[in-house]
């Protein structure tokens, strides 16, 4: 489990304006978002109605979620990662979810307290990613937890703490192993059992952000399976509509790229890099041959006209 973004950015998407940069903060000012990306969220998220999705510039991914804010009567707030490539996409999905629940509830019209909320969170990744890490971490914070119970005389509580801390570290590193290995080897159901497993040895012990961190990536990992059979899906559709193509049916150009659009979007969450920038190619070829295909209906049009009036 690898995740250290390099860049955090929430903004909106304003029906008369487009995309408007709420608040952000990068480790190199070179990753800021910019608004050609921005566009390319936008276009995918209202036109094409994508929950998330990516926009790769050389190493760097942006990747871009809605977020769910009805209790702030807003149906336009959107969230966002600057990741490295080798950065684990479903944690990072999960961390993003995380940060999402904490922005809504203190959001603010001040972008100095948004950019503070997103700071804080930022840094707080690095500690929880270190916690999953090393098991004597979490020890060490449940220490400092029955330290303070003792001082405010919850002795019981503190003792009770005390001896769950001698064990539940390691079960929960083993559990998060077994999660781990479960995923990479594709067997999902197993894998999102034994992240909810592990969320719930870190609620025993009152690590709530670890609890919100798995709970959301067992979410995350849940969802998999249903990708995998609306990308087999998609696939049959792009190949028989490519099978018709051979039929001179060039109006089906513009058919097939939303279906491609859509795989690409799904390859995305599985790291397939290599089939990703394939289908981008394969996506550009088709939107250039939609493009000619409308011309020449145009110039066919043209023609028609022009030899009805001979």
């Amino acid at each position: 489990m690898s995740i250290m973004p390099v860049g955090i950015y929430l903004y909106e998407i304003d029906e008369s304006f487009g995309p408007n940069v709420l608040a952000e903060y990068y480790l190199d000012q070179e990753n800021k978002v910019s608004n050609d990306t921005l566009k390319e969220f936008e276009e995918k998220h209202i036109q094409k109605e994508f929950s998330n999705t990516i926009y790769w510039k050389e190493d760097i991914r942006y990747y871009s979620w809605k977020i769910n804010a009805s209790s702030l009567e807003r149906d336009n707030l959107f969230l966002g990662f600057v990741l490295k490539q080798d950065e684990d996409l479903v944690s990072s999905k999960s961390i993003l979810e995380n940060i999402a629940e904490k922005v809504v509830k203190g959001f603010s019209k001040d972008t100095v307290k948004l950019e503070s909320i997103l700071r804080k969170e930022f840094d707080s990744i690095f500690t929880l990613m270190e916690k999953l890490k090393e098991p004597t971490l979490i020890k060490e914070t449940i220490n400092n937890k029955t330290k303070k119970m003792l001082d405010d005389g919850n002795l019981q509580e503190a003792r009770e703490l005390i001896n769950l801390g001698e064990e539940i570290p390691e079960k929960l590193s083993e559990e998060l192993k077994l999660a781990e290995q479960f995923l990479k080897n594709k067997f999902y159901k197993r894998a999102k059992k034994n992240f909810l497993k592990a969320a719930e040895l870190a609620d025993i012990i009152q690590e709530s952000d670890i609890v919100s961190f798995l709970t959301n990536k067992a979410e995350q990992v849940g969802k998999l399976p249903e990708l995998v059979k609306e990308r087999e899906s998609l696939m049959k559709s792009v190949e028989s509509t490519t099978e018709e193509l051979k039929n001179n049916k060039l109006h089906l150009y513009h058919e097939i790229i939303r279906p491609i659009e859509s795989v690409i979007n799904i390859s995305n969450s599985f790291e397939q890099h290599e089939l990703t920038s394939k289908l981008t190619q394969l996506l550009n070829h088709f939107k250039r041959a939609d493009e000619l295909a409308k011309e020449l209906f145009s110039l066919d049009t043209k023609i028609s006209e022009k030899l009805a009036n001979l």
